[in-house]
């Protein structure tokens, strides 16, 4: 008789089909490595979530799970991280090969493609104002840009100019929409939306009051009453970048422009 209690059943042998079983053995899935790649993946889900004053490296860290010091294995600093970013804004992209007929066209796409960039990311417009663009990945980006200018033949002093302003022009207008997105979260709603929340109200309030003021006064306000406020930011940025390209197609050599444009002098600030 054994130790064990009366009525307790002994343990059965193992059946046969079991004895040659392997013993469970628990494996822990494989980590994925840390690259750069991942360090600026996480790195634009932080900045989409909390801005670029809530993206830090300890935050970057946190969304990947590991410590601070294992990303700069990957990155020098938080500033080289932003430049990172900002490079990948621009995988993928090509300039079309210089055309002459079409350089006004080939300049819209564009100013239209880099506010499609900015825009995929929260405050993108911020950190492209902070950088220049002229490192090695994006200095082609910026060869090919200039060359349409000079190949539609503006004056050399004109096309070095020319890419900057169009650069300044996107980031501006992409800034202030920022804003306003920014804007639309704090009130409510969930900051996706280009459209200004509260703009369709606000531009018949501005309306109103413009075609209120004295004629005497303020006739140019009133009369353009209906047309100085717009709610659409797509033709508003079209507008604006309409009205860059036209200047510049006025330094063209077969350009009615006036004296002060010759030779690619810029006019004097008169």
């Amino acid at each position: 008789m054994t130790d064990a209690a009366a009525g307790t059943p002994a343990s059965p042998p193992p059946s046969p089909w079991e004895r040659e079983r392997p013993a469970r053995v628990h494996v822990a899935p494989a980590r994925t490595p840390l690259s750069r790649e991942r360090v600026v993946e996480a790195a634009f889900a932080v900045l989409d979530r909390q801005g670029l004053e809530g993206l830090s490296m300890r935050q970057v860290a946190a969304e990947l799970g590991v410590a601070v010091s294992a990303l700069y294995a990957h990155v020098g600093s938080k500033d080289d991280l932003l430049e990172l970013m900002y490079t990948r804004l621009y995988d993928g992209f090509e300039m079309p090969e210089p055309d002459p007929r079409r350089w006004q066209e080939q300049v819209r796409e564009y100013a239209r493609s880099g506010r499609r960039r900015l825009l995929s990311h929260r405050d993108m417009a911020r950190i492209s104002m902070a950088h220049v663009p002229f490192t090695a990945e994006l200095l082609p980006h910026v060869e090919a840009l200039l060359a349409v200018f000079r190949t539609a033949g503006l004056p050399d002093r004109i096309a070095a100019e020319a890419g900057d302003l169009i650069s300044t022009y996107i980031d501006g207008f992409v800034l202030e929409e920022g804003m306003w997105r920014d804007r639309a979260a704090r009130h409510g709603g969930d900051g996706s939306s280009l459209a200004r929340p509260d703009w369709p109200e606000m531009a018949d309030e501005m309306q109103n009051y413009f075609a209120s003021l004295p004629p005497e006064d303020f006739p140019h306000l009133r009369a353009l009453a209906g047309l100085i406020v717009s709610d659409s930011s797509d033709e508003r940025f079209d507008i604006g970048l309409e009205i860059i390209l036209r200047g510049l197609a006025s330094y063209l050599p077969d350009s009615a422009a006036g004296p002060d444009h010759d030779a690619g002098r810029a006019p004097d600030a008169t």
